[in-house]
């Protein structure tokens, strides 16, 4: 068995995707903190029409997959 770096199994030459490999729901926005992509996305990723996928790419740069603000820490403890 060869050993084949894990970054060589992510590229896809047949389908364009957003996938930067950090997958991870964020609860509120139900969107991938990588991608910015919904699960439904995700999943159906490779069932879309080409122009549906650059539709979804499109209008991924206004989509805020995790809340800016932070919603603990030192500050918040200090406001109580």
């Amino acid at each position: 068995m060869t050993d084949v770096p894990s970054s060589v199994v992510w590229k896809r030459n047949e389908m364009e995707s957003p996938c930067v490999q950090i997958c991870v729901i964020h609860p509120e926005t139900r969107l991938c903190t990588g991608c910015a992509r919904s699960i439904d996305e995700i999943g159906g990723w490779s069932r879309m029409a080409p122009e549906e996928r650059r539709a979804i790419m499109a209008d991924l740069p206004n989509r805020e997959a995790a809340p800016k603000g932070r919603r603990g820490g030192r500050a918040a403890r200090l406001k109580r």
